[in-house]
């Protein structure tokens, strides 16, 4: 693992972490919905970031495990989402996969409630999610992407982030409506999203599918770094 090894992660404040992330994220932009940010440090420097939260569309990531929790209640607050992830070059080969692993003994340790972790790869635009499956995730859902917009001036829009603009919503009645009106000619993104799940209570098990890595190539799904590349192919 060599100089992986020296890497030291530890919570950050978010102003620090939505800084980084949007200048390393593929996307340039960071999830409001998130709350807890690790930053990983290498040579007393800042170079990677782990931001969690609770997903947007929360509700319908309940059910997706089966835990001791009894009462909705209680699992409304049993999981969180790594919501964003970003790396700059400097860190070594190992490196993303070791800091998610310390996040992860951080959040059992501080925060006994969370059972499981989500997150989701972007194979539209980014990747099926190499990390994810090094770091022992499950992989839980491969789906065509509906949500992504090119938008005329080169802008990508989700779909979420307009349905959850009250303003928007009222204004226009659907998502639909608004990019009709306001960025006529936007074209929807094809590609696929993929969704995993870790367990960090091994006493959890998936109430949902857990699909072999190999359906990725079965479906077309396969991205590495923006490129339509298959696992095949990487070997």
């Amino acid at each position: 693992m060599g100089r992986a090894k020296e890497i030291i992660v530890k919570v950050i404040p978010s102003k620090i972490a939505n800084e980084f992330v949007k200048k390393h994220h593929y996307s340039g932009k960071v999830v409001q919905n998130s709350k807890l940010h690790f930053g990983c440090f290498l040579d007393n420097r800042l170079h990677g970031v782990l931001s969690y939260g609770y997903p947007i569309d929360k509700r319908k990531m309940l059910g997706l495990v089966n835990t001791e929790n009894k009462t909705e209640g209680e699992k409304w607050n049993e999981f969180l989402e790594l919501n964003r992830m970003a790396f700059d070059s400097y860190l070594p080969k190992y490196s993303e996969s070791r800091c998610i692993s310390i996040s992860f003994k951080l959040i059992k340790k501080q925060a006994r409630q969370i059972k499981y972790i989500i997150s989701f790869a972007d194979s539209t635009q980014c990747g099926d999610g190499t990390i994810y499956r090094a770091s022992g995730f499950k992989l839980t859902m491969i789906k065509k992407n509906t949500d992504l917009y090119l938008l005329p001036n080169g802008d990508i829009k989700h779909s979420m982030t307009i349905k959850t603009n009250k303003k928007l919503m009222s204004k226009y009645g659907s998502c639909k409506n608004y990019l009709n009106q306001e960025h006529k000619g936007y074209k929807p993104i094809d590609g696929f999203q993929l969704r995993y799940i870790y367990l960090i209570d091994k006493k959890a098990t998936l109430n949902c599918e857990d699909i072999p890595f190999s359906e990725i190539d079965k479906q077309g799904a396969g991205m590495y770094k923006g490129e339509k590349i298959t696992l095949a192919e990487r070997k």
